[in-house]
């Protein structure tokens, strides 16, 4: 298998360096035609995210594919005007079933800055799709990729690598299904506006939450990012407001005293007439008090317990993942017995077309002979003699050639080919079966006690 798998990832390039070799997705297209004519080659995919930059390609006959990897390499410095030593410094290159292999366990989550993250393998089958709209798609990456795709769907079905949270914001939000039996009624109050807030927005858009507030210092920065979840924005000063509506509670600030006291949090429980609500502090210091924590009725997490979670939750994945690499292991094995029967696939066809013109140049010969007035009898059985002999002509000079040459392995490989091995056990059989019809059973008399047999 002529693949090849390159590029650079989290684990060998730094943020600065991926971000200068990553491809905008107006790119992509241009991009795949050019690596197709500067790379010297006819099959490429791109994947490129945040985390990584990868080609796939298939390598024409005869190239040697450690310098095809190469050159591609070059070809993606050149393309973003990057030092070619810088480059290659950091890039990485698999092939054929190494190749497969890494692709398969980057479709699957398991090659990710968080192990089993379910987004690359929609990333993957996009950059698949652009590939194959920009042409660059033919016979060999047409047939692997949808396999590749079978067995990464198949370690997100049979195993649970992708079910426990492992991030902070992620595990904020799973407790939050664990405490409200619908979260399409609840209402949820994020204070601060930086990364982890904005995560956990998402993650809240994507379980159903109904309504979102973000509060923050500067009203600015906080209706920049409400509007891309469609969100409410308020200062910290109207927290205590919003705390009346508010089913879920978490906050991530740089604050280095608590924005939340029990006083505040106790009013409003009396407001809500001692609704449960679910407070998750992620910020260090602590943005809520942890006398808050003894109120009845409040659900109150700080950093480090989600920590434990998101801990033992990837010890659970990677218990998972080794279920997954069986799985891309067996897969991987189909694939290549696949190819290897592809290959006799052309033999058939040629052996196929050689015997139809054989019988085809027979059966002119016996019309013919029909239309002379020839015997029909004796016709018919020159036809079949005459097909029969070149049938097997050529296995006959090829078989005696190979047990001159003391090929016993051929010799025993024709055997099975040819069906020989299967035709000698009928013939044994029916041999034992003549066998035990001419021996006479004794009568049921005879075997009745104190018989013996004559």
């Amino acid at each position: 298998m002529n693949l090849i798998a390159l590029g650079i990832n989290h684990n060998s390039a730094a943020v600065e360096v991926r971000e200068r070799v990553a491809f905008a997705p107006e790119q992509v297209g241009e991009a795949l035609n050019d690596a197709c004519e500067q790379g010297g080659v006819e099959e490429v995919v791109i994947l490129s995210t945040c985390n990584r930059t990868e080609m796939y390609a298939i390598v024409p006959e005869g190239v040697a594919p450690v310098e095809k990897a190469l050159q591609l390499i070059d070809w993606m410095a050149n393309y973003h005007h990057l030092s070619l030593d810088e480059l290659r410094r950091c890039a990485y290159h698999f092939e054929s079933r190494q190749a497969l292999q890494h692709i398969v366990q980057v479709a699957s989550g398991l090659d990710s800055m968080v192990l089993g993250e379910p987004q690359i393998f929609g990333q993957i089958k996009s950059a698949y799709a652009v590939a194959n709209e920009s042409g660059t798609v033919g016979s060999e990456l047409g047939r692997l990729f949808p396999r590749v795709f079978a067995i990464a769907k198949r370690v997100r079905t049979d195993t649970a690598i992708g079910e426990n949270p492992v991030s902070v914001a992620y595990a904020a939000v799973d407790l939050a299904r664990h405490i409200f039996a619908d979260l399409h009624k609840c209402t949820a109050l994020l204070v601060g506006a930086g990364e982890t807030i904005e995560l956990v927005a998402r993650h809240l858009i994507e379980a159903g939450v109904s309504g979102i507030v973000i509060a923050n210092r500067t009203l600015g920065r906080a209706r920049e990012l409400a509007q891309k979840f469609g969100a409410e924005a308020v200062l910290l000063a109207e927290i205590p407001a919003q705390l009346l509506h508010a089913d879920i509670v978490i906050t991530s600030t740089a604050s280095q005293l608590p924005i939340l006291g029990k006083g505040a949090v106790e009013q409003a429980l009396k407001a809500r007439k001692h609704r449960p609500v679910l407070m998750v502090d992620i910020a260090v210091p602590r943005d809520i008090e942890a006398q808050v924590g003894d109120l009845r009725d409040v659900y109150l997490y700080s950093v480090d317990d989600l920590r434990e979670i998101v801990e033992q939750n990837m010890r659970s994945r990677h218990q998972e993942a080794r279920k997954a690499d069986q799985i891309i292991a067996d897969g991987i094995n189909l694939y290549m017995e696949d190819l290897r029967s592809l290959a006799a696939v052309d033999v058939v066809k040629d052996y196929r077309r050689m015997a139809e013109q054989m019988r085809e140049l027979e059966l002119q010969r016996a019309l013919r002979a029909l239309a002379r007035d020839e015997d029909p009898q004796k016709v018919v059985a020159q036809l079949a003699r005459a097909i029969t002999n070149k049938l097997i002509h050529a296995p006959t000079a090829g078989l005696r050639q190979a047990s001159a040459d003391g090929r016993q392995d051929v010799l025993a490989h024709a055997q099975k080919l040819l069906g020989l091995e299967s035709g000698r056990r009928r013939e044994q059989q029916r041999a034992d079966t003549d066998q035990n019809q001419d021996f006479d059973p004794p009568s049921p008399e005879s075997e009745k006690p104190g018989h013996t047999l004559q």
